[in-house]
């Protein structure tokens, strides 16, 4: 019977999507961190449940040829990478396996994917960073499953100018004794550090998020900005967020310095980003799927519906072709952004409505608008039911073009969606987010 710090030798014979080992020892599952399929590994039990239990390496005594050398120091401290220990190779096979799963496991339809399409850029590709500032002025990273912060000013993930924007904020934090937000106590000011940044980080946004609409230092904070990245700062904002949740952005933004946005282009249309606007952190990658939306949704001459649209990037690339494009996004500065993006890339047949996508959707549906394509980029959780029956029922358009972040809950609503009458045509798998457990799908769906 296995029981707790047992060591035991183990051979791993599967991986999970998050990047945890398997293998059964006394007929027992055994889960275990940063180990790869083919390791043999001398592991500590710290945790025995009923049916599986959790192992810690100790050491690993055979390596398996997936195996490389980890390069980041903070690989098994803190929650962002899942595959620093595996050969880029790998990785594209577990996140291709684990997309046709879901589809066949959770959805049951017999298909297989297109070939996960990737780029070799493996490192800094992340245009955006979300630092968790703790007590002391420490700024880092969360640990795996909690708000446990991990000291880091170089994330292998981010551009390497983020660093010094790191240690400029640092300097500020305590030259001014600027005191930290305490989630115990819901007191202190100090929340998050958010940067974002275009494509050559030749625009770079900074975000204070504080419990408070007031800073001390303000001049103070320009200034060490400024001397770390030069004429590349373009915006200094403070977002107030005094709720009791695990948001990260509040609702309002305060200029302190500099431009309202940053501007960026991605395929051929020239973007701008606001604090709280959604845009892909992986831009260059991003342009690819969204060429496979646009070559799934084959817009020419049809009318379009683009839910949870963000700035309206993927709609507005195919905004040219189209007959018309109604774009849906519940954040405002999304929509203000949308709305000005249009104007200046000389698009007048889009329209953008400021909602919830459930609410949204049943106005557009109520008016008469029959669109021809609806494309769906949900967050995580993916669609709730009642917007897939009102695009399936009340829009009842040829093609659902469907972009997803989560296996998962993308499979659960194709098969929502094959109650409809809608059946999964294809599906691409997309890894946006190299050395993490995420990859974005994009699917199409055509009504039978």
């Amino acid at each position: 019977m296995m029981k707790k710090n047992d060591i035991i030798d183990l051979k791993i014979t599967d991986i999970t999507d998050t990047g945890n080992g398997v293998g059964r020892a006394d007929n027992i599952v055994v889960f275990v961190p940063q180990t790869a399929v083919g390791d043999v590994a001398k592991v500590k039990i710290i945790k025995v449940n009923k049916n599986y239990s959790v192992g810690k390496v100790i050491d690993i005594t055979e390596p398996s040829k997936h195996r490389i050398s980890i390069d980041c120091p903070c690989f098994s401290k803190c929650g962002g990478c899942s595959f620093r220990h595996i050969d880029y190779d790998c990785e594209l096979s577990l996140k291709q396996k684990r997309v046709e799963d879901c589809i066949r496991r959770i959805a049951k339809v017999d298909a297989s994917p297109c070939q996960i399409v990737f780029e070799d850029t493996v490192n800094r590709y992340r245009n955006k960073a979300q630092f968790p500032v703790g007590e002391g002025g420490t700024v880092g990273l969360y640990a795996p499953r909690s708000h446990r912060i991990i000291p880091v000013t170089d994330c292998l993930l981010q551009p390497q100018i983020y660093e010094k924007i790191v240690v400029a904020f640092k300097k500020w934090v305590g030259d001014n004794r600027v005191p930290d937000y305490d989630e115990v106590c819901k007191r202190g000011l100090l929340r998050h550090l958010y940067i974002r940044s275009n494509k050559d980080e030749t625009e770079i946004m900074v975000v204070i998020v504080c419990n408070g609409s007031e800073i001390p230092g303000k001049t103070a904070l320009i200034s060490y900005l400024s001397e770390a990245v030069g004429d590349r700062l373009k915006s200094v904002y403070l977002n107030v967020n005094t709720k009791d949740n695990n948001v990260i952005l509040g609702e309002k933004n305060i200029l302190l310095y500099g431009e309202k946005y940053i501007t960026d282009t991605i395929c051929g249309i020239s973007v701008r980003i606001s604090p709280n606007s959604f845009y892909q952190v992986n831009r260059n990658m991003a342009e690819l799927p969204y060429k496979k939306v646009r070559e799934y949704a084959e817009p020419e001459g049809k009318t379009v519906v683009d839910l949870y649209c963000g700035t309206g990037t993927i709609g507005l690339t195919m905004a040219k072709e189209c007959k018309s494009l109604y774009g849906v996004e519940i954040v405002k500065e999304a929509v203000d952004d949308a709305l000005q993006n249009a104007k200046e890339n000389g698009i007048d047949n889009a329209e953008f409505i400021c909602g919830d996508a459930l609410a949204a959707a049943d106005r557009l549906s109520q008016k008469g608008i029959k669109p021809d394509i609806v494309i769906l980029d949900p967050p995580r959780k993916g669609c709730d039911s009642r917007l897939i029956e009102i695009v399936a029922n009340g829009f009842s358009p040829e093609k659902v073009v469907y972009v997803s972040c989560d296996p998962a809950t993308l499979a659960r609503d194709v098969a929502v969606f094959g109650e409809f009458g809608y059946k999964l045509i294809e599906y691409t798998p997309f890894d946006l987010f190299p050395r993490t457990n995420h990859v974005e799908t994009v699917s199409v769906l055509s009504r039978q």
